[in-house]
Order: structure tokens, then sequence, then C-alpha cells
């Protein structure tokens, strides 16, 4: 009988899932295709000049200059390669048009209030390469969006986090 993983899916079943689509926000897929566009149309002809130039200096082995066009050229190629990956397996979710009924699922927007303090919080739960816990942005794989996946507005949550373990009350889950 095959084992339940942290999602209630069978283990081998949820890998293969995780590793063919990719979570994103609708916001999220929009900023990695202006990055790749960026990419594309300033950094990857900027490289090219940069080593077109760095070639026009002399000896090829001795020339640092174009050592560090090239390195940053293979960069730019592969962050290209590494976006179009993502963008092509990428399961792309309008938190706006979500309809879980009030649970806490990816794209969701939640209130938090720790249990212990009375501390509010706002996250919303993203895709890995959305994460800025400075804007409020957690990954659906951080400790904190994996204790909130499935839980109701007035649910209680613990969270094991590097200063011990906290506890959160659900005040509100929106979808925008």
């Amino acid at each position: 009988m095959p084992q339940l993983g942290a999602y209630g899916a069978a283990s081998g079943l949820f890998l293969m899932q995780s590793m063919s689509t990719i979570p994103l926000t609708t916001n999220g897929a929009e900023l990695l295709r202006q990055e790749l566009q960026r990419l594309k149309t300033v950094d990857r002809p900027s490289a090219i000049t940069a080593i077109a130039e760095a070639r026009t200096h002399g000896d090829l082995s001795e020339n640092a200059e174009y050592d560090a066009a090239k390195e940053r050229q293979s960069f730019i190629e592969g962050r290209i390669k590494e976006i179009e990956t993502k963008l092509a397996n990428a399961q792309v979710i309008d938190p706006k048009v979500v309809d879980a009924d009030g649970r806490c699922v990816f794209g969701a927007t939640v209130d938090l209030e720790e249990s212990k303090g009375g501390e509010s919080v706002t996250y919303q739960i993203v895709g890995e390469d959305e994460a800025d816990i400075k804007k409020g942005k957690v990954s659906v794989g951080s400790p904190i969006a994996r204790a909130l996946i499935g839980k109701y507005a007035g649910d209680e949550v613990e969270v094991q986090t590097p200063g011990g373990v906290r506890k959160y009350e659900i005040l509100e889950v929106r979808y925008e």
C-alpha cells in the first residue's frame, strides 16, 4: 500500500506531480515573463557586446575581462533556460478566481494573530520563486504555509520556527 505524503497524496505520485508542474500566481508568472524579456532584450545583447569588446584587448588566455564577460553570458543563458522551463511547466493560478470556500489554499492571503502577544501578520501563499517574506509572500513549501493549507478562519495552527513553536489564529482568508 502506498505511503501518504504531507499533502495526502501517495508520496511517489506527489513527487512526480511536483516535478512536472510549478505553481505560480498570475502576478508571479508575469514577473518571470518580464525578467525573461529583460534577459533576452537587454542583458544578453549587453553580454555579447562586452565579449566582443574584451576580444579587442588581445590575448584571450590572459584576459580577465573576457573571462568575466563569458561567465556573465553563461549565467544569463542559464537563467533564460531556467525561466523558460518554469514557465513551460507552470500551473498559473489566479487567486481572484479561486473558490475554496474559505479554506487556506495556494494563492490565498491569510490574516493571522499570534496567540502569545497578539502580533498580527498577513501572508499570501505563493510559489517558490515568488516568496518574499518582507512583502508578506511565503512559499507554499514553507513551514507556515504547510501549517495553513486546508485550514479555515477561526482555526489555530502551530508552526515550528527556528525560535520554537509559534501558535497563530487564522483571522481571515481572502482570495485577491
